[in-house]
């Protein structure tokens, strides 16, 4: 029996058709419902099927009838503000209270050191010497027996420096100063002096 040998066969939107051993599909379109492809040609060589080359556009997939309304978006909205409005107020009230007392803790474990320094050495340092007296010895300081602190003179919560003073101005034992969040004398809440003599 001899081989089936076709020159062309074409029939509704498609075409194939025998060309010197290579087949041709071509306008090659299909549309249904709510989408279509498209613009299609498929060329293989017909003793390389590797040379398939394919040409897809013009896909369109249909729409989703999903998602939000822009009321029910509003409503969410809405509902994240009131939460954020209640809730916000409420953490920075909690971290500048951990603040202030982040500070007292320091300021009262400066005391501590300086007890002990003052029993070594007979004094405080003075205001020229500062807390840093506390980690390394003062020149002409005799039995200095520090670091009275375990770590380095720390800023205060806010990113400066304690304020020392000594002779203070409120007693024998030196003046520890930190102005707060605004970094300037006198204020209040977060803003307010937080002072070793109060």
């Amino acid at each position: 029996m001899s081989p089936l040998q076709l020159s062309k066969i074409e029939t509704g939107n498609w075409k194939l058709e025998n060309r010197d051993s290579k087949i041709e599909i071509r306008n090659w379109q299909l549309e249904t419902g709510n989408w279509k492809l498209a613009k299609m040609q498929l060329r293989p060589d017909s003793r390389r099927m590797s040379n398939l080359k394919f040409r897809i556009s013009n896909f369109q997939f249909p729409p989703s009838n999903g998602g939000f309304t822009l009321i029910e978006l509003i409503v969410v909205i809405l509902i994240l503000g009131l939460l954020a409005g209640l809730v916000v107020p409420r953490l920075f009230k909690h971290a500048t209270q951990a603040k202030i007392n982040v500070t007292k803790a320091q300021i009262a474990a400066f005391q501590t050191a300086l007890g002990a320094y003052k029993l070594d050495t007979g004094i405080f340092p003075s205001t020229d010497q500062g807390l840093q007296a506390l980690r390394v010895a003062p020149p002409g300081v005799n039995n200095w027996n520090g670091p009275y602190l375990p770590k380095d003179i720390p800023l205060d919560p806010w990113g400066r420096p304690y304020i020392y003073k000594y002779p203070g101005d409120h007693g024998d034992e030196p003046d520890i100063i930190s102005y707060g969040a605004d970094g300037q004398p006198g204020g209040d809440g977060e803003n307010a002096d937080i002072l070793s003599w109060k």
